[in-house]
């Protein structure tokens, strides 16, 4: 299959497709986002995380062109934000959170309603839906009503709405929200089909097994301000280390007290989180006697961990 989207003009690996240099926004006095510094390179997938309320919606809204930030610099391919959103949208697809197929059309009429608006030739327009049908495995399907589709197959649909112009870069915003996990990883495989092909990709999403997986880099967001930006591993090694021990039980508080680590480690619900190298420690001494109502696990550190150590594990509904 020829390539699924558009090589940016004269660019390079390294060249930057979405620049913010200094954004800032504010909201009835309030700061939404402070001083946003943040690039993201051609054929790269970098995951923007951050607690609700951390500024992602509004940092996609000015990199789409869609709002105007109170200070600062955009520019989205090559065109300044927000005055020339509408000719950088046009290189650009989308995945919303929310599909807003269109139940009164087909699989393949959504496709090709929606090409029009990107002046596709009908005949090229109708080539490139067929593709797409075959990527996203939907080819099966074209003729079916949406209203017959599988969430998991409405999310493939809309991808491939979203790359009916060959664009450029892709935003995805929560992908795969509601899926199970088989039609998760399914959409997955074919995010990963695109990044091998060099489609550079801005994912917001609150699962961090999908950023872990998909993101070359992942920028941590809280109280409007980029609080790191580093490859999942590098980020995992540098704010969590190499190895996690988890404890609980009705005996995990008493017992970690009587080690004296309880105030120096982290908690989440009825779970203790403890960081090398007072983990290893710990391990040792749960390794070599039975604690009464206390169960373990020693793994690896993962985004999770790197997310509660940056933003905190208080619940945030703004």
């Amino acid at each position: 299959m020829r390539s699924l989207f558009a090589s940016p003009q004269a660019a390079s690996q390294d060249s930057s497709v979405l620049t913010l240099k200094g954004v800032a926004k504010t909201f009835g006095g309030r700061a939404v986002l402070q001083g946003l510094d943040f690039i993201l390179q051609a054929g790269e997938c970098v995951a923007l995380l951050g607690p609700n309320g951390a500024g992602k919606s509004t940092t996609i809204s000015i990199a789409l062109g869609l709002d105007h930030p109170t200070d600062g610099q955009a520019s989205l391919l090559g065109h300044v934000l927000p005055a020339g959103g509408h000719l950088a949208r046009a290189k650009v697809g989308v995945v919303p959170q929310y599909d807003a197929l269109d139940p009164d059309f087909t699989v393949l009429e959504n496709l090709l309603v929606f090409g029009r608006y990107f002046g596709i030739p009908k005949s090229v327009l109708e080539r490139r839906a067929s593709e797409l049908l075959e990527f996203t495995s939907l080819d099966g399907r074209a003729k079916d009503s949406v209203s017959t589709l599988s969430g998991g197959m409405r999310r493939r649909l809309v991808l491939a709405r979203a790359l009916i112009n060959q664009p450029t870069v892709l935003f995805l915003d929560e992908p795969t929200t509601g899926l199970d996990p088989q039609a998760k990883h399914v959409m997955w495989d074919r995010l990963l089909d695109l990044k091998r092909q060099g489609m550079a990709m801005l994912l917001t999403t609150h699962y961090m097994d999908e950023a872990q997986r998909l993101a070359d880099r992942v920028a941590v967001l809280d109280h409007g301000k980029l609080v790191d930006c580093q490859p999942p591993q590098a980020l995992i090694d540098g704010v969590v280390g190499r190895a996690v021990l988890e404890v609980w039980g009705a005996g995990a508080s008493t017992w970690l007290c009587s080690q004296g680590v309880l105030e120096s480690i982290d908690r989440r619900g009825d779970t203790f989180y403890c960081r090398l190298p007072v983990a290893e420690a710990l391990l040792k001494t749960l390794q070599a006697q039975a604690v009464p109502d206390v169960t373990y696990l020693y793994r690896p550190g993962n985004l999770e961990d790197v997310y509660f150590g940056l933003t905190g594990k208080a619940l945030r509904d703004d």
